[in-house]
């Protein structure tokens, strides 16, 4: 058991090492996206199996805004980045300077920048671990819906079919001055895909 959670420290310290360089790229993309500096938090990492996806998020009947896509290349899979609808509005306020309104409706304008927000930080993180791999591994165009967690993640497996076990959640802080605002990345690869990962980071999936 001690060797097999030495491993699984190991997995996690590159797991987390990805993430770190991730956020480091988000936040220059974003920035220059912006044309002004942009700060994010010290991302904090971890494994967790998917049925659990939801409950990060606040339960399965929870409203959340999602930016969601297909990973393609080498190790395929599933990414979901989430936040609450008062996030999202916290963030395009912040980010992109849009007025903060109550409620879930969001204009075809705030849709198309959290879109776009979104697809930074997935290819963000995507370029990292594909720097940190040498696997292929790109985003498609991104899709957004305001529903259900449980919802989209079912919607997810009717559109891309079976998700893997277990997911990597990435928790997100962007911080302007004093404000922060939080979002959850999801990296849920298909069956092969993990093994795949870690093999080519010379990390083995067990201790066997």
């Amino acid at each position: 058991m001690e060797m097999f959670n030495r491993f699984e420290v190991f997995q996690m310290d590159v797991l987390k090492e990805v993430g770190n360089i991730g956020a480091g790229n988000a936040a220059t993309a974003l920035s220059q996206l912006l044309n002004r500096p942009i700060d994010m938090g010290v991302p904090t990492v971890q494994m967790l199996p998917f049925e659990e996806v939801a409950e990060k998020v606040g339960g399965g009947e929870r409203i959340v805004v999602t930016v969601f896509l297909r990973v393609e290349g080498e190790a395929p899979g599933n990414l979901f980045f989430m936040m609450t609808p008062e996030a999202a509005k916290m963030l395009l306020n912040r980010l992109a300077g849009f007025d903060l309104k109550e409620g879930l409706a969001f204009t075809d304008m705030e849709q198309s920048a959290l879109s776009e927000i979104g697809n930074i930080l997935a290819g963000s993180y995507l370029s990292s671990l594909a720097d940190f791999t040498k696997l292929s591994m790109y985003p498609t165009v991104p899709g957004l819906a305001i529903d259900m967690a449980g919802a989209i993640l079912s919607y997810g497996l009717l559109q891309f079919g079976e998700m893997g076990d277990s997911a990597l959640l990435i928790d997100t802080s962007f911080f302007e001055g004093e404000d922060q605002v939080e979002g959850q990345f999801f990296l849920i690869p298909d069956p092969p895909s993990f093994a795949k990962i870690f093999e080519s980071l010379g990390v083995p999936l067990s201790h066997d």
